[in-house]
């Protein structure tokens, strides 16, 4: 890491500032070869402070920006790092980056600067992944989960198991220097203590997975129901906007559509699909293929009726079709007309015209997917990498537990095997190719 890299740090496109930073050991010359501040023609450079200057280009024009220096290893990478706020704008912008790399800088890979944190000891792997879910959170559980992660809690807990870990394999090293003293059955009995308590330990993060997919991906809502129900009229009156067509002829709705809303920070995602129906049109019959996918797919389903007539033959073919489904909540619809139909259990009786108990399914649908409250002060594994390596260390501590008659040589193994998965979470394992295929999610700037 001789090298100076740079990049732009802030989208391109017009805006109040854009910031352009450089990072490594020529960061700090490379400022004072193009920026040019009267303070500093009095004073030398103070780190962490702002200064107002000019910006030479590469054209001989000036731009006027603030520039601030961070001294290593007091910075996000732990080098020499400097930052340029100029005016936002995608032309004044790529002239600055190109005459910093016109000093010697060179344009930094994806992820690059977030690497140089990790590989300088800053910060550790599961960090490098939960800055990638802040940039990346949909909604504000997913956000909430990954700025606790962010603060490090859970690489302090993996280390602090690897640590027992070795001092595990140092015990069977000395069982196995001294054959002639019967250390062998007192060291598997702490070694196997030791495992069942990682083991509780690491159940408990996998525990938290499910609430891990669910804040990462959120809840898929299928709304189905025969045509001219009011499903789409129902999706709108749930986003609070109008986003899908309505009319009175049926099937307008002739494939799925899906939108999004954040529900006490749970990501939701309707799906409003076409009625389901026999039809001899040959698009309304591929939506209606999709609609009958999505009720495979979704996580609830809202299942809505026509309260204003009795049921139809279609009705009565998609109540067939999801009554041995989970999570599937009846929904009345048209509650400001004379009610014929007869009641559901559990049902919600609304009005999509007059957004009358829309409140009532969203609250509905958040109490079936979280049966538990979400406890933000705990690490959530919301990363789907560092789930499967939890779940292979659940799979080789049970392998260890089972091995109360093979010899101390496969147990140091498998133990050996056990501190590596664990490393792959905090980046302290052989695996080099991991660290690199984190780093390529991050964006250029970061």
């Amino acid at each position: 890491m001789n090298d100076t890299i740079c990049a732009i740090s802030t989208p391109l496109g017009r805006g109040a500032i854009s910031i352009v930073r450089m990072s490594g050991p020529s960061s700090l010359n490379i400022m004072s070869q193009l920026f040019h501040s009267k303070k500093l023609e009095k004073e030398e450079i103070l780190p962490r402070y702002m200064y107002f200057g000019e910006f030479s280009l590469l054209s001989g024009s000036k731009e006027q920006c603030l520039s601030v220096y961070f001294k290593c290893p007091y910075s996000y990478t732990g080098e020499d790092m400097v930052e340029f706020q100029i005016h936002g704008g995608t032309l004044l912008t790529q002239l600055v980056l190109e005459s910093i790399q016109a000093k010697g800088a060179r344009l930094a890979d994806a992820g690059e600067f977030t690497k140089r944190a990790f590989e300088n000891g800053k910060i550790s792997l599961d960090m490098a992944e939960s800055i990638i879910g802040e940039i990346n959170a949909e909604s504000e559980g997913e956000l909430r989960a990954s700025l606790h992660l962010a603060q490090g809690f859970l690489a302090e807990k993996i280390k602090n198991m690897q640590n027992g870990l070795t001092e595990m394999l140092a015990e069977i090293e000395a069982t196995l220097d001294y054959p002639e003293e019967d250390f062998e059955a007192s060291t598997k009995e702490k070694i196997f203590k030791n495992i069942k308590n990682t083991l509780f330990e690491l159940k408990n993060y996998q525990n938290s997975q499910k609430n891990g997919i669910l804040l990462q991906e959120g809840v898929k809502i299928a709304i189905v129901g025969a045509t001219n129900v009011g499903k789409s009229s129902t999706l709108n009156a749930l986003l609070g906007e109008n986003r899908a067509i309505v009319t009175d002829i049926e099937g307008t709705t002739r494939d799925v559509l899906t939108e999004s809303i954040s529900y006490k920070g749970i990501k939701f995602n309707f799906i409003d699909t076409a009625g389901i129906r026999e039809s001899s049109d040959k698009i309304e019959s591929l939506g209606i293929e999709k609609s009958k996918q999505s009720i495979d797919e979704a996580n609830v389903l809202l299942c809505l009726l026509d309260g204003s007539r009795l049921l139809n033959e279609n009705d009565k073919k998609i109540l067939n079709l999801v009554k041995d489904k989970k999570n599937v909540v009846y929904i009345v619809n048209k509650s400001d007309l004379p009610r014929v139909l007869e009641k559901f259990d559990g049902e919600i009786e609304i009005s999509a015209l007059n957004d009358k108990n829309i409140q009532e399914i969203k609250e509905r649908i958040f109490n079936l997917v979280c049966q538990e409250k979400i406890d933000y002060n705990q690490e959530i594994i919301i990363s789907s990498r560092q789930a499967q390596s939890i779940n292979n260390a659940v799979n080789i501590c049970n392998n260890i537990l089972n091995a109360t008659f093979e010899s101390m040589d496969i147990i140091a193994m498998l133990i050996k095997n056990l501190w590596n998965e664990l490393g792959k979470i905090t980046g302290e394992c052989e695996n080099e190719s991991i660290i690199d295929l984190i780093f390529s999610k991050f964006c250029l700037g970061k």
